[in-house]
């Protein structure tokens, strides 16, 4: 599958359904559509960290901004000062700063993820959150169905046959959100019915 080259832009974020974008940076390069060892290096965290809080300008955020790093991107989401509402609906006042905070600093957060991509080979996606609301505005999809099998993909073609996803892709997101949320309870009911067949099958006769 194709990876398509994908500069760190402020493009509103959509899951998986917007199509495969391939890692920033490598779409175009020798064996841009690898994993293996043109993969960005390891990076450490509290250097990213660092990096970031040199970086970002002062004022953007009310502490450090939280990061997560993965072997394909970085996500930066900054606390915002909380607007005086008055007589105003609070969540619709931190919706409107996080929606001021993304159009007042799209060029300077481009600037900076231009200069993160070259130091770190990563894109950079970039949220906001305000009290109890929270958005991320850019996210990166990495090209995976490649790696599927067969079986697999007739997983990802069920859950979108029965409505649940309104493609491969969004299907696969939805299965990996599915587990992460219910990891432990339902890994552990996995855990229990895989036993209860096994248990049938000891039972079951014996065939030599």
């Amino acid at each position: 599958m194709h990876a398509h080259h994908h500069r760190s832009s402020d493009t509103p974020f959509g899951g998986m359904r917007g199509g495969w974008r391939g890692p920033g940076g490598r779409g175009r390069g020798p064996g841009g559509r690898g994993r293996g060892a043109d993969a960005p290096p390891p990076v450490d965290r509290a250097e990213v960290a660092g990096w970031f809080a040199g970086r970002l300008p002062d004022g953007w955020f009310t502490g450090p901004a939280e990061l997560v790093v993965d072997r394909d991107e970085i996500t930066v989401v900054g606390t915002l000062a909380e607007p005086e509402v008055g007589e105003g609906d609070p969540a619709a006042a931190r919706a409107g700063r996080i929606a001021r905070f993304r159009e007042e600093t799209r060029e300077q957060r481009m600037a900076v993820a231009d200069a993160a991509q070259a130091r770190y080979g990563r894109s950079v996606a970039w949220g906001a959150a305000c009290g109890d609301v929270r958005e991320v505005f850019t996210n990166l999809s990495v090209p995976v169905m490649t790696r599927l099998r067969q079986g697999e993909r007739l997983v990802l073609d069920t859950l979108v046959d029965a409505g649940v996803a309104r493609s491969r892709s969004e299907a696969l997101a939805w299965a990996v959100r599915l587990v992460a949320q219910h990891t432990e309870d339902w890994l552990g009911e996995l855990r229990a019915a895989m036993a209860s067949v096994e248990e049938v099958r000891t039972r079951g006769p014996q065939v030599d």
